[in-house]
């Protein structure tokens, strides 16, 4: 390591490397733990922006971005080639601040997946964010010949190449095998039940209306709040009348529960959300969001388990998913499934599994294990651990 640090470089041109540096490695690793995950971020922008024939690229420039915000603040820290990864974070701090704003202005995406779901930020709140990085980046775009490195450039161009070989090898592992960490409402341990519930006595979101009101008799106008509304008692008086609908603000944020989409329903429209979850045995639940995009093999691997599990312990398999009834009762008849059928939307879906198809063990409402259609257990490990006991 270098002993001679550049002494006359200013203090906060440090913190702001430091900061800088340990955010964007922050960032990336939130959001390259859930690659899949941040990918459907990526589409809600596409289809904002009208370029969605860039979905089939979602995955790909998911997992380059997080590593690129990995690789730069890495780069940063340890001050190699200084010039070149200040160029990069400016250029995508800018990029990200419009991305921000527009979400935020246009109110269009309305969370921007910075920090994954680990972290949800409003649009105005990532803004924010945005702007104290963007200064900070500047300041150091500024001194950026002044970055000195803590390594011998050899050594320092290695440990950047670690950090891509790494970052990369994370963001494909886990769109593989799913999140390390997994910050889902969906996770293993989580009771979906619960999760779905309002407790007692918990307070709802506080709105405020704004009235806009004219005189009948002199044509004069006021703009009120309900609450000066009801204070003026101006709603007494018969010559005042409310022009138009009232506006809606929101001014307190109440509790909300961590689950608050899912809704189950069989072809009929019937819905068996309690139903399914509350069972009270070892049940097997199957999701595939799109029939059209999953993986067959792995559909007919998934079809076998479900057949040795409901002969040799009469296990309820269902499968759920998002597309019509008349697609899925094809794909089911195609591939001789045994499992029953039923109906959600496609958003929880996706966050129950990051995978299509994913599979869910569950009992009592609770999420046992959850597994990627690539690390589908065997019958005989899956049947030693929880159904022969």
């Amino acid at each position: 390591m270098k002993k001679n640090l550049n002494n006359t470089t200013p203090w906060w041109v440090w913190v702001a490397r430091i900061f800088v540096g340990l955010l964007f490695i922050f960032s990336g690793l939130i959001k390259i733990n859930d690659p899949l995950g941040f990918s459907y971020k990526l589409e809600e922008y596409f289809e904002v922006f009208h370029i969605t024939f860039l979905n089939g690229l979602s995955v790909i420039i998911a997992v380059i971005l997080c590593s690129l915000e990995i690789i730069l603040g890495f780069a940063l820290l340890i001050g190699v080639r200084s010039v070149k990864v200040a160029w990069g974070l400016l250029l995508l701090i800018i990029f990200f601040a419009f991305l921000t704003f527009y979400s935020a202005y246009f109110k269009v995406v309305q969370t921007c997946g910075c920090f994954g779901d680990a972290i949800p930020l409003t649009p105005w709140q990532s803004f924010s964010k945005d702007l104290v990085l963007l200064l900070l980046i500047v300041i150091l775009f500024i001194s950026r010949r002044n970055i000195r490195p803590l390594f011998a450039a050899k050594t320092g161009d290695r440990l950047l190449l670690i950090s891509v070989a790494v970052s990369l090898a994370i963001g494909i592992y886990t769109y593989n095998f799913l999140p390390v960490i997994d910050f889902l409402p969906y996770k293993v341990g989580a009771n979906l039940l619960d999760e779905m519930k309002t407790p007692p006595g918990a307070k709802p979101d506080e709105f405020e209306l704004t009235y806009h009101l004219q005189n009948k008799k002199t044509g004069d106008t006021k703009v009120m709040t309900n609450t000066n509304y009801m204070k003026t008692g101006i709603w007494k008086d018969n010559n005042w009348q409310v022009v138009g609908n009232p506006e809606s603000r929101l001014v307190k944020k109440g509790f909300s529960p961590k689950i608050v989409d899912l809704s189950i329903q069989d072809a009929q429209g019937n819905n068996y959300t309690k139903e399914l979850l509350s069972n009270p045995f070892y049940n097997v639940i199957i999701v595939a969001y799109d029939l059209d995009k999953t993986d067959g093999e792995a559909i007919n691997r998934l079809n076998a388990l479900a057949i040795n599990l409901s002969q040799n312990f009469n296990t309820r398999t269902v499968l759920l998913t998002s597309n019509s009834h008349q697609y899925a009762e094809a794909f089911s008849k195609q591939h001789h499934l045994l499992s029953e059928i039923f109906y959600a939307d496609e958003v929880p879906l996706k966050s129950m599994v990051r995978a299509n198809p994913g599979i869910l063990l569950m009992k009592n409402g609770t999420v046992i294990n959850k597994w990627h259609y690539h690390s589908i257990p065997k019958y005989d490990v899956l049947a030693k651990k929880y159904f022969q006991q």
